[in-house]
């Protein structure tokens, strides 16, 4: 369950429950790392499902270099739910990053248990991760005046490495909300043989056997280079035939 940020509206948290059969049995853990803050993020994360019942919850605060002990790893490895928070994916990938931390947690999706990310905790799933950096423009990152990606320009969209649990997709996050079109435009450009989704605030996909289900109050974005050519000119990206598809709660698509 790939969540696009913002509030998580009832239905999110509502497929979250059901789908995993954590208000049956099992456990949710959180996992933090993405945040600076890692016990007000399990805090908030599990304010709303204790709200709905569920009282099996426990988050673990990881650091980098960290010592894990077997028994968190195998809470880890077992959770019916593995719930990633929000903040800063790179911060997430370099404190998991070939440990046994990230062996857990692809450990519990390959023991066929749901795991759930939000803003941050849904770039990482893909295995090629959008870091949010402009490598073009290093002083003018998106809490700047800039705003963000003001161009559809080569080499710009720094790219860095996922978890993994889509191969052949690249997650946007906050997508709408933040008007990030031309980051996601330059990316689908440039990984022309990647499907590349954009997610709303408030919104999610739940991804089981390469379908995808739109589940929230927004909306989700689908780009892909159709004719998977490229070109570029002075630096600007350029390429005919882009497929764009915009998707609505209940709607399905296939994450090729």
């Amino acid at each position: 369950m790939i969540i696009g940020g913002g509030k998580r509206p009832p239905a999110i948290i509502s497929q979250l429950i059901t789908t995993s059969g954590v208000d049956k049995k099992g456990y949710i853990v959180i996992l933090p790392m993405a945040s600076g803050e890692q016990d007000s993020s399990i805090f908030y994360a599990k304010k709303q499902f204790v709200n709905a019942g569920i009282d099996r919850i426990t988050g673990f605060i990881i650091n980098k270099n960290d010592k894990v002990d077997a028994k968190t790893i195998d809470s880890i490895a077992h959770a019916s739910l593995l719930y990633i928070g929000g903040g800063d994916q790179t911060s997430f990938m370099n404190i998991v990053a070939g440990t046994e931390v990230e062996k857990a947690i692809k450990d519990c999706y390959k023991n066929g248990n749901v795991i759930a990310g939000t803003s941050a905790g849904a770039a990482v799933m893909s295995e090629k991760m959008i870091t949010g950096v402009e490598l073009n423009h290093k002083s003018t990152t998106e809490d700047t005046e800039r705003q963000g990606f003001e161009t559809i320009e080569a080499n710009n969209v720094e790219i860095s490495t996922g978890l993994g649990f889509l191969k052949n997709a690249i997650i946007d996050q906050h997508f709408i909300k933040r008007k990030r079109y031309n980051r996601l435009i330059a990316v689908a450009i440039e990984n022309a043989s990647y499907s590349c989704i954009g997610i709303d605030e408030a919104t999610a996909i739940y991804v089981k056997n390469g379908i995808a289900q739109v589940v929230g109050d927004s909306q989700v974005i689908k780009i892909s280079n159709s004719n998977k050519k490229v070109k570029s000119v002075g630096g600007k990206l350029a390429a005919k035939g882009l497929r764009l598809d915009v998707y609505i709660s209940g709607d399905r698509f296939k994450v090729d």
